[in-house]
């Protein structure tokens, strides 16, 4: 399937929220959204950054290319407080579900995964074949791209405890570039997840528990 029989699929029947998550990321912000694929910068039912009130000016990065490009989809929003990386997220999906979306997209706004790769990350979604998909570090060659050598090896220990105790065969557990089906998102209580960096992890736990088909 092609990524312009995808973006024509996203016309017809799906309305996509992409999620930009954001602390300190000033000085890479503007480049994870210039980096989504023109294409879905202008379908995207929103792109929306949520800053988690941080200490810079990234809050103030988003507003002004907002406004100084004139971009309808693109919003941003500040929390008025540091929620931590599983509230700040709790808070962009719950959004999503709320702006009644089909689709949601998390991105960091660090630009550790690649924007480009959002078109491959929600085909599985838009072909029905699954309702979340998250992009694996693990399945490329991590080391080369730079992962350091006891982050992989801890990676490796830890999925294998993981999917020995899950009866899963995922490659990791803990990237956090993912995409739900809205209505999938709508059955999972991952608002009672932890607020930190477990919640990603928490969040896999949860769709397992639950039968949500999921797809890497």
């Amino acid at each position: 399937v092609s990524k312009e029989s995808i973006r024509a699929e996203m016309e017809d029947m799906k309305r996509v929220g992409i999620f930009i998550m954001a602390y300190e990321a000033v000085r890479t912000l503007i480049a994870a959204y210039e980096r989504i694929p023109a294409q879905l910068k202008k379908e995207a039912a929103e792109i929306y950054i949520i800053d988690d009130a941080s200490n810079d000016d990234t809050y103030w990065a988003g507003m002004g290319y907002k406004l100084l490009h004139n971009i309808p989809n693109l919003n941003v929003y500040r929390n008025p407080r540091n929620l931590g990386y599983g509230g700040n997220q709790k808070r962009g999906l719950r959004h999503a579900i709320d702006r009644g979306y089909d689709i949601v997209v998390v991105l960091h706004g660090d630009v550790q995964y690649a924007p480009e790769h959002i078109p491959d990350l929600i085909q599985p979604i838009l072909e029905g074949q699954a309702d979340m998909v998250f992009g694996s570090r693990m399945t490329g060659h991590p080391l080369q791209g730079g992962m350091p050598l006891y982050k992989f090896l801890a990676n490796k220990l830890l999925t294998a405890i993981e999917n020995w105790a899950l009866g899963l065969q995922l490659s990791e557990y803990h990237s956090g570039f993912r995409a739900y089906a809205c209505e999938a998102l709508k059955q999972i209580p991952f608002e009672r997840c932890t607020e930190h960096f477990h919640f990603d992890t928490q969040i896999l736990i949860q769709c397992r528990a639950l039968g949500v088909s999921m797809a890497e």
